[in-house]
């Protein structure tokens, strides 16, 4: 009696680097997942830099990235992977740093790319509208800013024409819109795959938008690669531990390799595997500048505070809320989705120590943008007197806005937190004084800042309380601009603070000293900061 046997074939999805990226076509729309230096799909954008330095292929890319991709300052990593001329045609992205893509960043310099910064909470939103098949996102974040049509509409230099911005008028009301468009291919991170493309993301610090991501592609037919660290049996990974289900995924691509952040080893408190224990987090800082303001700064957050923290001075405030016994009446919160303990610094920024909950990026700025948060310190670059700010584009250098458009757009409380000048700053603090040692090259407080990104006008108009703190002074926005509210001790109003800012700046009739508790110092020896 005959038998009959029945092949069966492999489904893994499972190929090399090498492979995946081979079906990456010319003049396709890509988009790319990471932060920083955190779920950096490296391996695959290695090869696929290989890939067009080998063969010429693929050319004319178009990349979207809500946030920079890499950070190594010894070799190229994330995004400079793209940065060839006839690889990449055009970008969108919400963040650049020269240090981290200097390749990128002469590319728009010199005009060789189409390049575009909005902010990082709309493209996470368009992503996810794109994603649902939708026409488009409508919101008003970012009106009356550097991303408004009316204004840079986000275009970064001469070769980038094309307006993708537009103004809707609804019930009499404007709206910013962003029309959808195809997105041909995903390439995204996690930590376990099994061979269905089944992705889990145990050992990642933020979740990001590698769901959305995903099925933005599959909206339009597109091609999906993942990157992990190992894969698993079929059938052997909790559905509940799924964060992008294996009908999303066409290849994964394994890195042994593969770290929790390209700068550093292996975490278990940033996904909260463990827990570690406050008293190993506690430091004392250093009296100085930084100090100084933080401590201001810390004035105005009350009890049970919901605060973000933009990169700069603001980092640091986690350290000293913690030396300070204030941490515990705070919930920290950063725009890449972790909720709750010790926010890092910048070369991790987004992860936290001890996180109480993960929410995926396009959630968090909703709850940013309807106002969820209380405050916010942010850290500023120049500032005009009617207390317009910048941080995204200045005297040739591009940085992007991040999250900062979509922060201050519903916040109640803005605190802008940075040094008065910048430059070669020495600032001392002695005898609860400061003292200027040798005042900074560069004035941040100028007659006409070089991009709008924190509109004062609206500000206002909103009802949002804004403050500005300085290692020397504060400010507060009022109607009609900056006013001078509070100076530190040791400080001559006219010497120290209005000859070293080229703005009008009015002051209160009821100039006070700042609390002379912030210049404590903690021992006797006088500490300098080379700002």
């Amino acid at each position: 009696m005959g038998t009959t046997s029945h092949k069966q074939k492999s489904n893994s999805k499972v190929v090399s680097a090498e492979e995946a990226v081979k079906k990456i076509p010319n003049d396709a729309t890509i988009t790319i997942g990471g932060l920083i230096s955190i779920l950096c799909p490296e391996k695959v954008l290695a090869s696929l830099e290989e890939r067009f330095l080998t063969t010429g292929e693929p050319r004319n890319l178009s990349v979207l990235t809500p946030v920079r991709v890499g950070w190594d300052q010894n070799k190229s990593t994330g995004l400079e992977h793209v940065s060839h001329k006839g690889m990449l045609k055009r970008l969108i992205s919400g963040s650049f740093n020269v240090k981290e893509s200097p390749k990128l960043t002469d590319m728009i310099r010199n005009n060789e790319i189409e390049a575009y910064n909005f902010s990082m909470g709309t493209l996470f939103q368009l992503i996810r509208s794109i994603a649902g098949g939708h026409p488009g996102l409508l919101t008003t974040a970012g009106l009356h800013t550097y991303v408004d049509p009316r204004y840079d509409g986000g275009r970064l230099n001469e070769a980038t024409k094309e307006d993708i911005v537009k103004i809707l008028e609804i019930d009499k009301k404007e709206h910013l819109f962003y029309p959808s468009f195809p997105i041909d291919v995903a390439i995204i991170r996690g930590t376990t795959a099994d061979e269905n493309g089944n992705i889990t993301l145990e050992e990642e610090p933020a979740t990001l938008s590698g769901l959305e991501m995903a099925m933005a592609a599959k909206a339009n037919g597109g091609y999906v690669i993942a990157q992990v660290k190992r894969v698993t049996e079929n059938k052997t990974l909790h559905p509940r531990s799924v964060e992008i289900p294996g009908i999303l995924v066409d290849a994964v691509v394994i890195d042994e390799d593969q770290k929790q952040s390209l700068l550093k080893d292996y975490h278990p408190s940033w996904t909260g595997e463990i827990k570690q224990p406050i008293n190993q987090l506690k430091k004392t800082l250093q009296l100085d500048a930084k100090k100084v303001i933080l401590r201001r700064a810390l004035k105005e957050i009350d009890a049970g505070s919901i605060v973000n923290l933009g990169v700069g001075i603001p980092v640091d405030l986690p350290q000293l809320a913690l030396e300070e016994d204030f941490f515990n009446e705070i919930t920290f919160s950063l725009e890449h989705g972790a909720i709750g303990g010790v926010p890092m610094g910048v070369e991790v920024f987004g992860a936290h120590i001890n996180p109480e909950a993960f929410v995926t990026s396009p959630q968090i700025f909703d709850f940013y943008q309807a106002g969820g948060l209380s405050a916010t310190l942010l850290g500023f670059a120049q500032i005009d007197g009617t207390g317009n700010v910048n941080v995204s584009k200045f005297k040739g250098i591009y940085r992007g806005s991040g999250g900062f458009v979509d922060i201050t757009h519903k916040t109640p409380k803005i605190i802008f937190c940075g040094t008065l000048t910048s430059g070669g700053l020495k600032v001392s603090v002695e005898n609860e004084k400061i003292k200027i040692v040798n005042e900074g090259r560069h004035k941040k407080f100028i007659q006409t800042i070089e991009h709008l990104t924190f509109n004062a006008s609206q500000a206002l108009k909103k009802g949002q309380e804004v403050l500005y703190i300085t290692e020397r002074c504060v400010f507060r926005l009022e109607e009609g601009g900056l006013v001078l509210i509070e100076h530190a001790p040791g400080v001559d109003v006219k010497k120290d603070i209005l000859s070293n800012v080229e703005c009008e700046i009015k002051i209160s009739a009821d100039l006070k000293l700042m609390d002379p508790e912030f210049f404590t110092q903690s021992s006797n020896e006088m500490l300098m900061e080379r700002v």
